[in-house]
């Protein structure tokens, strides 16, 4: 699923849970700034948007929160391995910033939720395995009891830009 506004500025973005409100000024509408967002996972239709792009002179592309579950059910993936949900998770995003012409080395902020600090040191392998080679982004690690899937223990959100 794919839906595509063009907006002009200033944009004022709110998130909310469940959607995003946007407000614009209407005497800047049409200055060639285009927002899309893009639905890859049946279970997720109508609950959220898999990645974001907004392009003007750039474009940056916002990947929602991504987990190792099922595209199709939800279903978590890797049940009690971090290590695997991780890698998936990483695995996911490559696809995703690829259906958008970017790649790992595009990606320009990430933050990570992982369940239980014991992962910590897993997690920092992990990563360097999905950055390999690539300049590593403004990062954010937070550590939560629990994710939205249960039995999840790793989700991450990527932010990347690419010239347009």
């Amino acid at each position: 699923m794919s839906k595509a506004i063009t907006l002009g500025f200033p944009l004022l973005l709110i998130v909310a849970l469940g959607g995003t409100a946007l407000a614009q000024s209407p005497a800047s509408a049409g200055a060639g700034f285009e927002k899309k967002e893009f639905t890859y996972e049946d279970f997720a239709k109508g609950r959220f948007s898999d990645v974001v792009t907004v392009t003007g002179p750039g474009k940056l592309i916002f990947l929602s929160g991504t987990g190792a579950w099922d595209e199709t059910t939800g279903a978590p993936l890797f049940k009690d391995n971090f290590m695997e949900q991780c890698r998936y998770s990483y695995g996911v995003v490559r696809k995703r910033l690829a259906a958008h012409a970017a790649t790992m080395n595009d990606v320009v902020r990430q933050t990570a939720y992982i369940v239980d600090v014991r992962n910590q040191a897993d997690y920092g392998k992990c990563r360097a395995e999905a950055f390999q080679g690539a300049p590593l982004p403004a990062s954010t690690g937070v550590y939560v009891s629990a994710l939205g899937v249960p039995y999840m223990l790793f989700e991450v959100e990527i932010t990347a830009a690419v010239a347009k």
